[in-house]
């Protein structure tokens, strides 16, 4: 009898978790959607000099990639790309229910964009050169990005482990 038990709390767990990558691949790949399609609109807005294209810049070449084409397909890129963001950001700080780590973990991805990878972009700037724009709506995008993507893998990190102690009483 206890054996079955421990044999249903297993498989519950077990559910749980391929549930739970799922939902940390769905919130990756609408957070990179909504917050590229933002990044998109920023840019058209003549708020950032910088499109959601410069994901393209290392591998694409032509003058294709700086027109509309170009920042729809960087936008669907940093979408799939985002998915294994949010699997990073549940490897590292799922476990804390906190807005603090979510916004921390925006401005990290910002600050490895914007200054160490920098050299992988040649269409970005440095950050030096960069106009005062272009660094606060990139970097409140990013935030946001970070907020929305980690918060929400925290909530339902926490939801799911509440549900699966709540099924063991």
């Amino acid at each position: 009898m206890e054996k079955q038990e421990n044999q249903e709390t297993q498989n519950k767990q077990g559910k749980n978790m391929s549930g739970f990558a799922a939902m940390v691949a769905l919130i990756g790949f609408f957070g990179g959607l909504i917050w590229g399609l933002v990044h998109f609109i920023t840019y058209y807005l003549h708020l950032t000099e910088i499109g959601p294209a410069f994901i393209l810049n290392p591998w694409a070449l032509g003058e294709w990639k700086n027109q509309f084409l170009g920042q729809v397909i960087g936008v669907f890129v940093i979408s799939l790309i985002s998915i294994g963001i949010a699997f990073l950001y549940r490897g590292i700080f799922a476990k804390f229910k906190s807005i603090l780590f979510s916004l921390i973990f925006g401005a990290i991805l910002w600050a490895l964009i914007f200054y160490a990878l920098n050299p992988l972009f040649p269409d970005i700037k440095p950050l030096s050169e960069l106009d005062k724009n272009t660094i606060v709506t990139t970097g409140c995008i990013f935030l946001l990005y970070g907020l929305f993507v980690g918060y929400s893998i925290s909530f339902h990190y926490h939801e799911m482990t509440n549900e699966t102690t709540y099924s063991k009483d």
